[in-house]
């Protein structure tokens, strides 16, 4: 199989930039995708031109036009649930989780800090309750989860760590102790175990010309449990790809 994931930063600005043809010519089976920013009924609407060959489920935020994920699958799942069963952290439609029998894949959009770090007591809570969440469907068989986890893990994984530090949301201490914690539950982030020495980005600002620099990161991930990660072929970060001011992030995968 392969697997996708990519913040299209809404599915309804996406979808008239090509993605079906990107979707069908990618050769991917089961792609989650993150701030879909749409209802779940506007979500089928926007990605009605794939036809029955995909089946789609979304997770969308009480609030309108913000947040939200999906997954599309070629595949059937044997069941999709929404949300990590906490209160209070599940009213933005930011984890959908399809079981495909041999394995889980769960596609999250992680909660930003916001300007001026003003969500970031909540960004903390949320790292906590989701490693909890994670750690629970690894016990029962192999997860694969993805998406933008809003947080650059490690200096190599920012064009400008030292400028960024503790200053700018996805690269405080509190978010890199948050995803070690995460990574030292038993996960593994596939493409940097592939890559440990590559640098290569993401997610890149409209400002300034970021992305025709390269000034960017690496918000994107896949992470795979320890059984998961046996079942891992070749990760890949397809930065040529635009529609987003994200760019998809793919995965080869034995299920």
């Amino acid at each position: 199989m392969k697997l996708g994931t990519w913040n299209v930063n809404g599915v309804r600005a996406v979808v008239k930039k090509d993605f079906a043809a990107w979707l069908v010519a990618s050769g991917i089976d089961v792609l989650g995708l993150q701030e879909t920013k749409a209802q779940d009924d506007q979500v089928r609407e926007a990605l009605f031109d794939l036809g029955s060959d995909w089946h789609i489920h979304s997770s969308s935020a009480v609030k309108k036009g913000y947040s939200g994920t999906a997954i599309l699958s070629r595949v059937a799942p044997e069941a999709v649930t929404h949300g990590i069963g906490v209160e209070g952290m599940d009213d933005e439609g930011r984890v959908t989780t399809a079981d495909f029998g041999s394995f889980r894949f769960v596609t999250v959009y992680t909660p930003n800090s916001s300007s001026g770090l003003k969500r970031l007591p909540f960004r903390k809570e949320w790292d906590v309750a989701f490693k909890a969440y994670l750690s629970g469907l690894a016990a029962e068989k192999p997860v694969v989860c993805c998406g933008d986890l809003n947080v650059a893990h490690q200096p190599i994984d920012l064009a400008r760590p030292a400028a960024n530090y503790n200053k700018t949301p996805g690269y405080t201490q509190d978010e890199i102790d948050g995803m070690t914690s995460l990574l030292g539950g038993g996960f593994t982030d596939v493409w940097r175990h592939q890559n440990p020495d590559r640098v290569q980005y993401s997610w890149w600002s409209y400002r300034g010309g970021a992305r025709e620099k390269n000034v960017g990161w690496r918000l994107d991930y896949f992470l795979a449990c320890g059984a998961a990660l046996e079942m891992c072929g070749g990760a890949e970060i397809l930065t040529d790809v635009h529609g987003s001011d994200h760019c998809p992030v793919v995965l080869d995968f034995k299920a």
